[in-house]
């Protein structure tokens, strides 16, 4: 029997999500600081313009650079984390075992149904058991370097010409 599962979970989104809100962030508020400054340097409309420019291109090439550094190196404690888990499934797959039922026991099921839960589930997936439910890696929130660089620098580029931000530079309305 196949049922249907028809909610949309906003965690798929974590990873570019928040590197999407880093970058606009940090696009309006840094964009707008160079800006205003050089402005208040008396500067003329074009160097004011080509300060924009850079700043908004530097700006964006920076966060993609510290957003990919940053999650590539999650992506590789995640990846050694997984490599050790491997190791120990092979050389201990007993002790291995018996850390899920101590883990499921602390969730709350009873000693019996947490070696059921134990047992089934690595007998489909030893590794994705362990990795879901020891280490916390699922699949929707793994670490995806290029997704995060990418995302922040679109949104460190777009997010000072969005409309929806320009009420930073608004008094509230009362």
């Amino acid at each position: 029997m196949s049922r249907l599962h028809s909610e949309h979970h906003l965690v798929s989104r974590i990873g570019w999500l928040r590197a999407a809100v880093l970058g606009a962030n940090d696009g309006i508020v840094s964009t707008a600081s160079l800006i205003m400054g050089v402005a208040t340097a008396s500067a003329g409309p074009s160097q004011i313009l080509v300060a924009g420019v850079a700043g908004l291109v530097a700006g964006a090439m920076s966060m993609a650079a510290g957003e990919y550094v940053s999650v590539s190196s999650q992506a590789d404690t995640e990846e050694a984390d997984l490599a050790r888990e491997r190791i120990e499934l092979e050389t201990q797959p007993e002790a291995e075992y018996e850390e899920l039922i101590e883990i499921y026991v602390k969730r709350g099921l009873t000693d019996e149904l947490a070696r059921q839960v134990a047992i089934q589930l690595t007998a489909n997936d030893a590794l994705d058991a362990h990795s879901h439910d020891e280490l916390g890696i699922v699949e929707h929130m793994a670490a995806r370097p290029v997704e995060a660089a990418l995302t922040s620098a679109v949104t460190f580029a777009v997010g000072p010409h969005c409309p929806c931000s320009w009420s930073y530079f608004r008094p509230p309305r009362c």
